[in-house]
C-alpha cells in the first residue's frame, strides 16, 4: 500500500535524512587511498549513533554493517571488509539512519584520488540521471515517467542501466511501495500524489548492466567486471517541485 506522509512525518524524515547526508559527507572526506572499508563503516556507525539515530542497514535481513560499501565493479550491497582503497578506485556508499521511527536512505559514489576520465564521466552521468528522475517525480506524473527520465540520460551516453535493483517508497520502513525502477515507459505505472516519499537510486554501468551476486550472498558485481556508479536521494512529492529529504544539515548534496 502506498501512503501519503503528513507534513509532520516529512519533517521527521528530513531530520533522519540529514543524519544520512552528514554521514555521507563525512565518508567522502575520509575515503582516501589507504583507508580500510571497515574503518569507514566504524566511523559511520559511531557518527549515526552519536546523533541519536540507529543505523538502518545493520541487521536488516541479516546485513552485518552500517554501510554498504561497493568498490569499482561492485554494484550494491558491498560488505565492508579490511580492503584498502587505492588511487583510482570508485566507492559507492549507501547509508541509512532511523530517527524517531522514520528512515533516511541515500547513496553517493566517490572518486578515490584520480580516476580515469571515462570513470569520472560515469559518476557525473549517474548523478545527472538521478537529477532527471527527481525533476520528473512530481504529482500527476507516473512512475514510468520517472524511470524513463532516468534511463534517457544513461542511453544518451551509452551507459548501462541496472534493472535488478530499483528505487522505492520510504517512511517508517526503508522499503515501502511503490517500486521505482530506473527505466520505464512514460505514462505507465502508478500516478504520483502529493505526500509520496520516494527514494530514487539509479545505478549506471560503464559496460553491460548485467549483474551477479558473489559468494558472500550480498555483494552484487557487474558480470563484465566494468565499473558501476550509484546515487540515491529521497524526495517528498508536492506541488512546489518536491522536497529533497536526504541532504546534509546545511541543505547541500552530500
Amino acid at each position: 500500500m502506498i501512503t501519503c506522509k503528513t507534513p509532520d512525518q516529512i519533517a521527521k524524515m528530513r531530520a533522519a535524512g540529514a543524519i544520512v547526508g552528514d554521514t555521507l559527507r563525512m565518508i567522502r572526506e575520509l575515503a582516501v587511498p589507504g583507508v580500510r572499508l571497515r574503518t569507514l563503516n566504524k566511523a559511520a556507525e559511531k557518527y549515526i549513533r552519536s546523533r541519536g539515530a540507529i543505523p538502518t542497514f545493520k541487521g536488516y535481513h541479516g546485513f552485518p554493517a552500517a554501510l554498504c560499501l561497493s568498490v569499482n565493479e561492485q554494484v550494491v550491497h558491498g560488505v565492508p571488509s579490511w580492503r584498502k582503497l587505492r588511487d583510482g578506485d570508485i566507492l559507492s556508499v549507501d547509508c541509512g539512519a532511523t530517527l524517531d521511527g522514520f528512515v533516511g536512505d541515500s547513496a553517493i559514489t566517490i572518486a578515490v584520488g584520480r580516476v580515469a576520465p571515462e570513470v569520472q564521466a560515469l559518476l557525473d552521468t549517474t548523478r545527472q540521471g538521478l537529477v532527471a528522475g527527481l525533476a520528473a517525480a512530481q504529482p500527476g506524473a507516473t512512475i514510468g515517467d520517472v524511470g524513463a527520465a532516468i534511463a534517457q540520460v544513461a542511453t544518451a551516453q551509452g551507459l548501462g542501466v541496472v534493472r535488478e535493483y530499483c528505487g522505492h517508497g520510504i517512511g517508517t520502513q526503508m522499503h515501502e511501495d511503490p517500486q521505482v525502477p530506473s527505466y520505464g515507459e512514460p505514462g505507465t505505472g502508478p500516478t504520483i500524489a502529493a505526500g509520496w516519499c520516494l527514494a530514487l537510486e539509479p545505478i549506471f554501468t560503464l559496460g553491460s548492466p548485467k549483474v551477479v551476486t558473489t559468494s558472500d550472498g550480498w555483494t552484487a558485481v557487474t558480470r563484465d567486471g566494468l565499473p558501476a556508479a550509484h546515487f540515491e536521494l529521497v524526495i517528498a512529492a508536492d506541488d512546489e517541485g518536491g522536497q529533497l529529504l536526504t541532504l546534509t544539515s546545511d541543505g547541500e548534496w552530500p
